[in-house]
């Protein structure tokens, strides 16, 4: 994004958003953003969230609407109570902009991907365009966290049909989600735009270590993301028991920084493994928290469980990771490999050993750090970043306000 913002262009937008707070969620935010400074009018519809407890404010010109949220949900029945008490707070502040703001497209990003019942219903009555910005694949990921094909599973399948049956557009962050929506999703291919969750160089930036992080420690190994069982946090932490225990390496420590459902759990984990004073947690971290824990890093890891939602999913940690001109140690999926090529070291999937003896292959050759390292920078500053994606949002959005609804 360059340039003075542009003029309002007749065009306004609500996006919906159920996963996370906004400005927290940085991709909506990114594009939000982009949208604003190309004369777009933008709203936003999002939760609450620690930090961001305001029910109203306007940040950058952006009206942001924020819902309650009950708990944070944990099992099958508790995700259908957080949904439904999501899908009515969005339908009703989606008429109080409505009628307050105004709005010509609804814009949302699952999950879930229920959102297609207010999408539609505006459509349907009142001619507004529909866009759906596909993060993640549902019906994967419900199998990924509780590893069965229910009656769930099926809904996820049937809200996942009908979101790309009442869309005009659909945005995808990944060719593997652009796949998904032309052939499970039957969309036309000029319908389905990649528009990757480039990371903006302006707010990852390399800067200092601050030797404090490091615990008293030489080496520092570093991960960024939620604390969820399909993020495969329990191989990491199985590969720091190797590592201290079975290989008798007490000079690296593990930082691990975000939140989620499954923190405490991993926590205790920790805790009965030994660990303590080798795994520290941060929660949910502020942006100089996360970016300082980046920068002093020796390596960063990406433990994600090999299983067809993480496959076919691009993690935002990966090219965040290259951004800082980090090294990376994963498993060896599909779209990871994508992301960070001659970046990152590929352990065997879920392969907790493997993924040990990658870190410490790392850990002791500092030259090869340093030349993954400026690698995966250098691919973020020629092709990865933010700015090579804000065009193709523009695009889809050009695309979008040009279909007959």
């Amino acid at each position: 994004m360059t340039g003075a913002p542009k003029a309002f262009n007749g065009r306004k937008v609500l996006i919906i958003v159920q996963n996370l707070p906004v400005p927290f969620d940085r991709r909506v935010w990114q594009e939000a953003s982009e949208l604003t400074a190309n004369g777009y009018k933008v709203s936003i519809i999002c939760p609450v969230g620690r930090g961001f407890d305001k029910k109203r404010e306007t940040i950058d010109g952006i009206a942001i609407y924020r819902h309650p949220l009950p708990f944070e949900a944990k099992g099958a029945l508790g995700y259908l109570v957080e949904y439904s008490w999501s899908l009515f707070w969005e339908f009703v502040l989606a008429c109080v902009v409505f009628f307050r703001e105004g709005f010509d497209a609804i814009h949302a990003c699952n999950p879930p991907d229920d959102i297609f019942i207010i999408g539609g219903f505006f459509k349907f009555l009142f001619g507004k365009k529909f866009l759906f910005d596909h993060h993640d694949i549902n019906p994967e990921l419900y199998e990924a966290k509780f590893h069965r094909r229910d009656f769930f599973y099926q809904i996820m399948l049937a809200w996942e049909r009908l979101t790309f049956m009442t869309a005009d557009i659909s945005i995808a962050t990944n060719e593997s989600y652009r796949k998904i929506a032309i052939e499970r999703g039957k969309m036309p291919p000029e319908k389905v735009f990649v528009v990757r969750s480039g990371p903006s160089l302006d707010r990852l930036k390399i800067l200092p270590p601050v030797p404090a992080l490091r615990h008293g420690k030489p080496f520092l190994v570093g991960y960024v993301g939620v604390m969820g069982q399909q993020e495969g946090i329990q191989y990491l932490i199985e590969a720091a028991r190797h590592i201290v225990y079975d290989l008798g390496r007490r000079d690296i420590h593990f930082t691990l920084v975000g939140g989620g459902p499954s923190l405490h759990d991993f926590m205790r984990m920790t805790e009965d493994k030994q660990l303590t004073d080798y795994v520290d947690f941060t929660g949910r971290a502020s942006e100089e928290t996360l970016l300082n824990v980046l920068n002093t890093a020796d390596i960063c890891v990406n433990p994600d469980e090999a299983n067809d939602m993480n496959d076919k999913s691009t993690m935002n940690k990966i090219v965040e990771y290259m951004a800082v001109g980090k090294p990376i140690v994963q498993f060896d999926l599909t779209e990871g490999r994508f992301s960070a090529r001659e970046a990152s070291l590929y352990a065997r999937p879920n392969d907790a050993i493997d993924m040990a003896a990658k870190i410490i292959e790392l850990i002791d050759d500092p030259q090869k750090r340093a030349a993954m390292g400026a690698a995966g920078r250098a691919r973020v500053e020629r092709e990865l970043a933010w700015d090579y994606e804000a065009p193709k949002l523009l695009a889809a959005y050009d695309a979008l306000f040009a279909a007959k609804t």
